[in-house]
């Protein structure tokens, strides 16, 4: 008896934490990869210029042991940083404190994102970081399958749609106004 009951305590706080962590967890990873993406676009923009553009070539055609060093290397390279920034934070300075991890992180996945673009296919040749990755991509999907069937993002993309469809009478309204504000400030 006290064991089922435990389970269906167990249960119940298992549903109430897991949609809470749900949706962080899609938070995080949908910035990730909306930050991954045009992050590595600005990194790839700056290795046109030639000095990066033969240290890309070097790092592109490394092995994959030395790939995924590099991969590493931002990684290890911030914690420092970070570590420094969370100290700024235990002094009293929280607002500086959380700049430095911001700045950290948006660097810190800048320079991922790229040298991942780079590194692909040698990264994929070792065994437990080829894993790794899969079971990453396992877990986004499970993700945003769990916040596609949420009664929030439902509702949320349902708000979404109205929007869109009353977005061209409002922006219309809105060009009506400031065209009538301009003519009578012209007279």
């Amino acid at each position: 008896m006290c064991d089922s009951r435990s389970k269906t305590i167990a249960w119940r706080v298992k549903r109430i934490v897991s949609g809470p962590l749900v949706l962080l967890a899609a938070l995080l990873i949908a910035f990730e990869e909306f930050a991954w993406d045009e992050l590595a676009a600005i990194v790839a923009r700056l290795g046109r210029l030639p000095l990066l553009r033969q240290a890309e070539r070097w790092i592109a055609s490394r092995r994959p042991a030395i790939a995924l060093s590099l991969f590493l290397l931002p990684v290890l390279g911030l914690l420092p940083v970070k570590l420094m920034a969370v100290l700024l934070i235990g002094r009293g300075h929280a607002l500086l404190g959380l700049l430095v991890i911001l700045l950290a992180k948006v660097v810190g996945t800048a320079i991922a994102a790229r040298l991942f673009e780079l590194t692909r296919d040698q990264l994929l040749q070792v065994a437990w970081f080829a894993r790794s990755y899969q079971a990453f991509l396992r877990f986004k999907a499970y993700v945003f399958e769990r916040l596609a069937a949420s009664r929030y993002w439902q509702a949320v993309q349902a708000l979404r749609q109205q929007l869109r469809n009353r977005r061209p009478a409002v922006w219309m309204r809105l060009g009506r106004r400031l065209s009538r504000q301009w003519q009578h400030l012209r007279k």
